[in-house]
């Protein structure tokens, strides 16, 4: 299958998500999407698909140990690259989505720690650690706003 098709589709898949949790959180429909984790599912299987395409016996062995050169080489190749950058989608829309719910619970502004974690993942959750963090120091609310889930499910 073309890998630029893919690369390009993983990137388009997750954008209707961010965009519900960052443009309409607390609609209706955004919560329900996003209590669900099916979104994860096309793109696990797809991170799959490229990921078994990418690693031999020689690259396995070498990913066993890596060294910052075996790295830089294993991302050298565009599969390779493609598959990082899945991963990637994957793992920062699952902390976009629990930040998400840890507002909706909470009631602590998200918009700016969900837009850094689509863009950069970690210091997404690091704006949102502080921002929950000061939130609760300065202003702390007595009640919650309630989810159809928890933060873990």
């Amino acid at each position: 299958m073309n890998l630029e098709l893919l690369f390009n589709a993983g990137n388009l898949f997750v954008l209707p998500f961010w965009l519900l949790m960052i443009v309409l959180p607390n609609w209706g429909v955004s919560r329900k999407v996003m209590e669900s984790y099916l979104p994860f599912v096309p793109l696990a299987l797809l991170y799959i698909y490229l990921f078994f395409g990418q690693v031999d016996a020689e690259t396995a062995q070498a990913m066993s140990n890596p060294t910052l050169a075996d790295i830089a080489r294993f991302f050298g190749n565009e599969g390779a690259a493609a598959t990082g950058w899945v991963h990637y989608l994957v793992m920062d829309l699952f902390v976009g989505r629990w930040i998400y719910w840890q507002g909706q619970q909470t009631g602590v502004w998200t918009t700016h720690s969900l837009l850094l974690c689509l863009f950069a993942g970690p210091m997404g959750l690091l704006s949102h650690l502080v921002t929950a963090g000061v939130t609760q120091k300065f202003f702390p609310k007595s009640d919650s706003v309630p989810s159809p889930v928890s933060a873990e499910g």
